[in-house]
């Protein structure tokens, strides 16, 4: 049902300092910022040739990456994010073998415009999983 490592998510509490580190101590190719008021965050992808890291910073009083922080105050792995062909497949599949997904079970539009759904750690190994829909049959359509 998985494809491809998406991208590995970062919270971290200075997003200015962490893509700097990323860009002049690593070398790698950091994009702009990019608000996801949706999603309760602003985020920094940086382009590695086999997959992506999204560092993640609060936006707003009621993002979760503030709680995370709260816990973790140096930051951390947040979540990874899988690909998948056809996302509400996935979620009935997922469901059916008594995953559990988050939020309304609905996908939201991620970060990079695709459907996206989350699924809770405690079923996966304390790991938030992320997928996000590859195709763009229902990206048209939400």
């Amino acid at each position: 049902m998985i494809g491809r490592l998406n991208h590995v998510a970062i919270a971290v509490p200075d997003l200015e300092a962490a893509a700097a580190q990323y860009r002049d101590t690593l070398g790698a190719k950091v994009n702009p910022p990019q608000d996801e008021p949706d999603h309760g965050v602003t985020v920094v992808f940086i382009d590695l040739p086999n997959t992506k890291i999204e560092l993640l910073y609060p936006l707003g009083d009621d993002s979760p990456i503030a709680g995370f922080l709260e816990k973790n105050p140096s930051g951390g792995i947040h979540h990874i994010c899988y690909e998948v062909e056809d996302i509400l497949a996935a979620r009935d599949t997922l469901r059916a073998a008594g995953a559990r997904v988050l939020g309304s079970g609905e996908p939201k539009i991620g970060a990079h415009g695709k459907p996206v759904l989350f699924l809770h750690p405690k079923d996966f190994t304390g790991t938030l999983v992320e997928l996000e829909q590859v195709t763009e049959t229902l990206a048209e359509s939400v």
